[in-house]
């Protein structure tokens, strides 16, 4: 019996639908995010220099916590967690620059196991700060956010760079030593005559760095995405650089760029366990790191969470968002006990609700589902793992660009003609942001332990944001209808 027919006003939020359409519409979603939510495991795993199977094994866990933490989010667990609306979950970019920071300077397991831990307690923390945020939102303008958006995907781009040409160190480094200097160099240390510790600088061309291969696969990716986001209608068009991704891909393996060995060995299901790097290693710097992160990711969820009750027609009240921000805490909590990382809304989901017109939470419900089903089969994420960085790339540069994008668009709607101390905002913390990028070796002479702190440009820039914006423009109150502005706003990316 329908609501409608024992009297009671229809709730689209609360509607059950047959489980065929349920289904289909939940793989939709997890086809929106799947592009992102690979993304992020690929990045920080190569980055701590991981077998390729670990690598693998950071996509399943981070498949299987997406789905945990969206079926929270949605469907609810006490009055204490979830928003109980249609949300997907998914590890947020605004981490990625800060994980990347701690995962170069201590590569391996022992890396692995001080990052794990640091998402571990900023994610218990973040909990507890969930009832405060909204008071601090008033440091948090759209010139602000804005910008600090902006600065993450400015940050992010020379990934999606390097994915295509070939990164800066390693056997796709543009330089290579010159093997006949190197067996010299070599015979002399062993004779004695040179002291061990010489070393040559690369000065071979590197064939393998910006290869023809690899720039037209590249550019394939990207005019794939490009053509199906131009032409595709709705759905093909929201999941373009997933297919441009898959595209890619066929056109590796056809060129014999891709393997498969790593599939074929890879089981068909294996349980995430977690602490599966070892214990975890708490280091206070790396926890503040990651705090910082947080509060960034929990500014962003609020303007999701109030745009997202505007599309379903359900006014958030500030009970039920503390119980979604807590959420970003629990769930960023659970990703460290399985070896992933910090969660929030992903914005393109919260985009697919308001262009289907669906907006039952159930779907997202099943989304989540599926997503732990994909992430208990070990090899999708071997697969995802054996593409060719140049595949990446192409979607890289769309993925990365769009979140700078959106910076962008908030920024359109903050006042720079009638305060011109927005843009001192603005461009200083945009110039704090490029100091890791241009001069990363700026803090050698600094204490090591807090270069995870000040190597990110992301979290210079959002703290150069908030206290100029706190020096020029005090901290008035921020409306609920800017915050929202901000949410609609972010949908892009």
């Amino acid at each position: 019996m329908s609501q409608m027919e024992t009297g009671r006003a229809f709730d689209p939020v609360e509607e059950i639908l047959p489980a065929p359409r349920l289904f289909t519409l939940g793989f939709q979603h997890v086809l929106v995010m799947y592009a992102g939510a690979i993304a992020v495991p690929l990045i920080v795993g190569r980055a701590l220099q991981l077998s390729p199977q670990d690598v693998a094994f950071l996509i399943s866990a981070d498949l299987f916590v997406c789905g945990i933490v969206s079926i929270i989010q949605s469907m609810g667990a006490t009055q204490w967690f979830g928003i109980k609306l249609p949300v997907m979950m998914g590890v947020t970019f605004a981490a990625v620059g800060p994980m990347v920071s701690i995962a170069s300077a201590n590569p391996g397991n022992e890396g692995a196991r001080m990052l794990f831990g640091a998402i571990i307690a900023a994610g218990v923390i973040s909990i507890f700060l969930a009832p405060f945020v909204g008071r601090l939102l008033r440091f948090f303008p759209s010139v602000v956010t804005g910008t600090v958006i902006l600065a993450i995907g400015i940050s992010l781009m020379p990934i999606g760079i390097n994915w295509i040409f070939g990164l800066p160190v390693g056997p796709t480094a543009p330089k290579l030593v010159d093997p006949a200097a190197q067996d010299w160099l070599n015979s002399a240390i062993a004779a004695g005559g040179v002291p061990e510790g010489v070393r040559l600088l690369p000065t071979v061309p590197n064939p393998a760095y910006a290869s023809g291969a690899n720039i037209l696969i590249g550019i394939v990716v990207l005019g794939a995405i490009l053509l199906l986001s131009r032409f595709g209608r709705g759905f093909v068009a929201n999941i373009a650089v997933l297919l441009g991704i898959i595209g890619g891909g066929i056109l590796a393996a056809l060129m014999g760029m891709m393997h498969f060995d790593a599939v074929a060995d890879a089981a068909w299901f294996a349980p995430i366990k977690p602490f599966h790097f070892g214990t975890p290693i708490f280091d206070p710097i790396m926890i503040a790191t990651m705090l910082l992160v947080m509060f960034v990711t929990m500014v962003e969820s609020t303007g999701m969470f109030l745009a997202l009750g505007e599309i379903c027609g359900r006014r958030v009240t500030p009970r039920t968002l503390t119980a979604g921000l807590r959420v970003d805490g629990l769930g960023t909590a659970i990703g460290g006990l399985f070896n992933t990382f910090p969660y929030t809304s992903f914005s393109q989901n919260v985009g697919l609700v308001g262009v289907t017109g669906i907006r039952s939470r159930f779907v997202c419900v099943a989304g989540g589902a599926i997503m732990i089903v994909l992430g208990l089969i070990p090899k999708m994420g071997a697969l995802v793992e054996s593409l060719p960085t140049t595949v990446l790339g192409g979607a890289g540069l769309v993925m990365f660009g769009m979140v700078a994008a959106t910076g962008i668009r908030i920024l359109s709607k903050v006042d720079f003609a009638g305060n011109r101390h927005n843009l001192f905002v603005v461009a200083i913390s945009l110039g704090f942001a490029m100091i890791p990028m241009i001069a990363p070796d700026f803090n050698q002479w600094m204490p090591h332990a807090i270069h995870p702190l000040i190597h990110s440009g992301i979290l210079l820039a959002t703290l150069s944001a908030v206290l100029l914006n706190w020096f020029f423009n005090g901290a008035a109150p921020v409306s609920e209808d800017e915050i929202r502005a901000a949410g609609h706003a972010a949908e892009a990316h």
